[in-house]
């Protein structure tokens, strides 16, 4: 068995799938990013619009799981 098919068959990814993967990352950490935050400067007050604002109920999820599915798409992709 030569050198090239040795290191051929330690290569899981390609480069596509790598470039795939970072961005399902950054779209988690940009979904994670957009859930946080809603805190009150005074702890006695509950602000509702601002702890429960689409932002982080429903904007952030959605960028969340559409971060995992690049990330499985990324896993599957033919390289």
């Amino acid at each position: 068995m030569s050198q090239n098919a040795k290191n051929r068959s330690l290569d899981f990814f390609g480069k596509s799938n790598y470039i795939w993967m970072l961005a399902g990352a950054a779209l988690i950490v940009l979904g994670m990013f957009l859930m946080s935050g809603g805190k009150s400067a005074d702890p006695t007050i509950f602000n509702t619009d601002e702890v429960y604002s689409f932002r982080r109920i429903t904007l952030a999820p959605i960028v969340i799981v559409a971060g995992f599915i690049v990330e499985i798409f990324a896993i599957f992709k033919k390289s």
